[in-house]
């Protein structure tokens, strides 16, 4: 017989069956080839879960006939043969209603017999400009899905050229044994070009058909793209209104080669609200929470309500609060264009500045592909701030004043994360730019807000893995205390630097007097290691720049932070906590620790 190779998966401990397997290759294969066998082998994976039931073990069995041959066909094996033994008897012999009252021991011998490579490879006729891949030729090796793979991917280019229905109209593979030869010849039919025919709306849901169609984008009348059916789903997936998208293509061809697309669609409950909290030592507690209704008049437009009170029990400052409203209509001006209106009320209660304000506005947003968007807006606003600064450092200012402005905001988003809640590996990345113009004093000035972080695996597992963040900001315009306190920047505290009190970096006015910069810059760093399926460690540090100019020209401060963090997975993303001091600058001491949910960023 030649050399014999012997794979065991023998464990020590007892069991009451199955007490050994043992996959054996006869000469001929490889070690890539047995490791293909005993990975795609239900025996062993019925050995390693321990399975007991002997009839179990013997469907096991039986059904590794049929997996062998083809994990042999797949690496280019056409003659070979395959025994599997139970306690000594072939499996195929042994009744599967009629199985053995015990079973010790399973035995699969294999032998492989020579590798095919390919005589004749042929598939025709092909979409104009394509041929077949490297792996499916005459002479290289006959694996059986080097075949459905080029038949997979020339049928797929016909439809990508707008042939719908391509298929197979007959396929010829002929095995000559003698010569290790597979010849293989595919004829295919291609069909006529095909444009889209109607999106046909199943009924059920409280989203109008119209709606539906317009949202899903359904280019009718023009050639077929399989891409533009893949894209109609995400579009209805991605609207939040439902709960399960279904897009079928019809058997037949309509009138003029048209082609009608079904969708079958299941709503979303309506109706949803959430509660949220977070807690900090510095910044006290601060709750949250929102209602929502996904389908207001029956175009899956969306309104939301939004509350939230902060500073429970601060260390500086007062009570923040916030509530707020937005409705969203999408596909107003093609699928991928939406109009939004806001209206919302703030309050912020801090050191330096009491702010309320009110505003309100509208806009639109766009998507551009599954991970980039952007929106636009034009917002009112009204502002009172009341500043608790020495007359001066006012320098004949009042110490109220107010701010009627009027706001361009625009967001620019590009999300490659591979998980929005807990990411591993990708990208995000966030710019937004806001211009404003004081009606009363004729201010003109713009703030620029940019936020970049990556994540990378350090194991196949991503059990570890490193996540980085840059922040960058900047106001250009009126000087300091000219300019609204929301349009300035801080630092310190959660979203920036942990470890350093809340807003605790700031321009220093003196006299005990301080008011935000004018640039930002903010680095964050994170090594994140999972010791249980639930649970992670993570080691962090943060560095933070204020400065007064609007560009970073090093005049600033900088100031830093690390801890280490405690991490447990949940349904709705990790519940966080974080233990941090002050690593650099004066504005801190002592420890600070963050509870909430969501990884920090």
């Amino acid at each position: 017989m030649g050399a014999i190779l012997v794979l065991s998966l023998a464990i020590a401990t007892p069991a009451p069956a199955l007490d050994r397997t043992d996959v054996i290759l006869e000469e001929g294969g490889s070690d890539q080839l047995r490791d293909r066998l005993v990975e795609g082998s239900l025996l062993v994976a019925a050995r390693r879960d321990r399975v007991t039931d002997t009839q179990d073990i013997l469907a096991a069995a039986q059904a590794d006939y049929r997996r062998m041959v083809d994990l042999l066909y797949a690496s280019g094996y056409y003659g070979g043969t395959v025994n599997i033994r139970i306690d000594g008897r072939e499996a195929a012999t042994i009744p599967p209603l009629d199985p053995p009252a015990t079973v010790s021991a399973a035995e699969i011998r294999i032998d492989p017999g020579p590798r095919f490579t390919f005589g004749r490879a042929e598939i025709a006729p092909l979409a104009p400009g394509r041929r077949p891949g490297d792996d499916f030729r005459t002479g290289e090796i006959a694996r059986a899905t080097a075949i459905t793979d080029a038949a997979r991917t020339a049928l797929t280019d016909w439809r990508t050229a707008g042939h719908a229905k391509a298929g197979i109209a007959n396929q010829q593979l002929t095995a000559r044994h003698p010569e290790a030869r597979l010849d293989a010849a595919i004829t295919l039919a291609p069909g006529p070009a095909v444009t889209f025919g109607t999106l046909v709306v199943q009924d059920g849901s409280r989203v109008r058909a119209t709606a539906i169609r317009r949202i899903a984008g359904l280019p009718e009348g023009q050639r077929y793209d399989p891409d533009d059916v893949a894209k109609a789903a995400q579009r209805l997936r991605r609207s939040g209104a439902f709960r399960s998208v279904a897009v079928t293509e019809a058997d037949l061809l309509g009138p003029g080669n048209t082609l009608d697309i079904g969708v079958a669609v299941v709503d979303e409950r309506p109706r949803r609200f959430g509660l949220g909290a977070e807690i900090a030592s510095d910044t006290g507690l601060g709750l949250n929470g929102f209602w929502m209704h996904r389908n207001v008049t029956g175009r899956a437009d969306r309104f939301r309500v939004e509350g939230s009170i902060e500073g429970i029990g601060a260390n500086t400052g007062g009570l923040d609060y916030g509530l707020s409203a937005r409705y969203d209509r999408l596909a107003v001006y093609g699928p991928d264009t939406g109009f939004f209106a806001i209206i919302g009320a703030e309050r912020e209660d801090e050191e330096f500045f009491l702010t309320e304000r009110i505003y309100t506005g509208l806009g639109v947003t766009r998507r551009f592909s599954d991970t980039l968007d952007a929106e636009l807006g034009l917002t009112l606003e009204r502002a009172r701030v009341t500043a608790s600064l020495e007359p001066r450092i006012l320098a004949g200012r009042p110490p109220v004043r107010e701010f009627n402005l009027v706001t361009l905001p625009g967001a620019l988003t590009w999300d490659r994360r591979d998980d929005l809640l807990d990411p591993a590996e990708g990208f995000y990345f966030n710019a937004r730019a806001t211009p404003y113009l004081d009606i009363d004093s004729q201010d003109f000035g713009g703030k620029v807000q940019l936020d970049a972080r990556a994540y990378r695996a350090l194991d196949e597992g991503g059990r570890f893995v490193l996540a980085g963040r840059a922040q960058f900001g900047a106001l250009i315009g009126p000087e300091l205390l000219e300019t609204p306190p929301e349009f300035l920047f801080y630092s310190g505290g959660g979203g920036t630097v942990r470890g350093q009190p809340y807003q605790s970096l700031f321009v220093d006015l003196g006299g005990g007097g301080g008011i935000g910069g004018r640039s930002f810059l903010g680095f964050s760093g994170e090594v994140r290691a999972k010791v249980t399926d639930k649970i992670s460690l993570v080691g962090f540090a943060d560095a933070g720049y204020i400065g007064a100019e609007s560009i970073y020209d090093g005049t600033g401060a900088w100031h830093s932070g690390a801890g280490l963090g405690l991490r447990y997975d949940t349904t709705v993303g990790p519940l966080r906590l974080d233990i941090a001091g002050p690593l650099g600058g004066d504005t801190g001491n002592g420890v600070q620790f963050y509870i909430g949910i969501g990884q920090a960023f």
